[in-house]
């Protein structure tokens, strides 16, 4: 069980902490251009999107930091909870847009967050 809540965790936290650095760094036109499951860019101003891309590079290196180095490793759960959060945002913008395939997608990150928060609260040592 440990192994795969490692897996699931390294995955979800190189690529939120990846698509977080990606929305800080690339104009709004580069960033929209990454895919068509990217334009939901338009809903949102620049410094939304700075502060959404903010909120991924934080959670992305809170769920594997505290983890790693053995200092506050209550917060890695936490950053979980904190994005399955987000991603129940993301998940509801979509809806907005009518864009049900990539809702769908979203679901499955909540799962995965759900999963690594369930899983780091039920194996902590405190």
């Amino acid at each position: 069980m440990n192994t795969a809540l490692w897996i699931i965790t390294a995955v979800l936290a190189l690529g939120f902490t990846a698509g977080g650095l990606a929305l800080l760094a690339l104009p709004r036109d580069r960033y929209r251009a990454l895919g068509a499951n990217q334009h939901w860019v338009d809903d949102f101003g620049d410094g939304h999107l700075k502060a959404i891309g903010a909120i991924k590079l934080t959670g992305g290196l809170g769920l594997i930091l505290p983890a790693v180095t053995g200092v506050a490793t209550v917060l890695s759960p936490l950053a979980a909870c904190g994005l399955a959060l987000f991603m129940a945002g993301a998940a509801t913008t979509r809806l907005r847009r009518d864009e049900w395939a990539y809702m769908a997608g979203d679901v499955v990150f909540i799962a995965a967050f759900a999963f690594v928060a369930w899983g780091r609260f039920a194996l902590a040592p405190y």
